[in-house]
């Protein structure tokens, strides 16, 4: 059955499942993305001040976004974001981590001038295997389709 914008209520917190961090996905992801040594060269990134591989920012985000999509989100409804308004990385992520997410809806707004969809505002965060936050993003935007009456 699909979520519709009226299905998302103001103030709802949801833990929204969890993803565990693919070492090899980290790399393929950074090499294709974001190539920097701290992402794919073992020695180099042992040497840094993380002392290891970790996972690209970017590509953290879009594990986020897939359990989002998996678990709450309904793709069919979905009608995407005109943004995000901060998206802050607080820690590393390690291949091997288990990435936990969290949303809060914050507001949801009907639009005026195309009735057949609204918006909701969210915090999403994710927390890691020892529940310190590794990602935080403020006021993000998600356009929904509204339940056809």
């Amino acid at each position: 059955m699909p979520k519709y914008w009226d299905d998302y209520a103001l103030g709802e917190r949801a833990d929204c499942g969890e993803v565990r961090v693919d070492g090899a996905e980290v790399r393929a992801f950074a090499e294709r993305y974001d190539p920097q040594p701290i992402h794919i060269d073992p020695a180099a990134a042992a040497a840094s001040p993380y002392g290891g591989i970790i996972a690209s920012g970017w590509h953290t985000a879009a594990m986020i976004m897939r359990v989002l999509i998996d678990s709450y989100f309904d793709g069919t409804t979905s009608l995407g974001s005109p943004g995000i308004g901060k998206l802050s990385w607080l820690k590393p992520v390690r291949p091997d981590d288990v990435l936990r997410v969290h949303v809060h809806i914050r507001e949801k707004r009907r639009s005026q001038s195309k009735p057949d969809r609204g918006s909701i505002t969210m915090e999403v965060s994710a927390t890691n295997q020892h529940g310190e936050t590794v990602l935080t993003a403020s006021d993000w935007i998600g356009m929904m389709l509204v339940r056809p009456t």
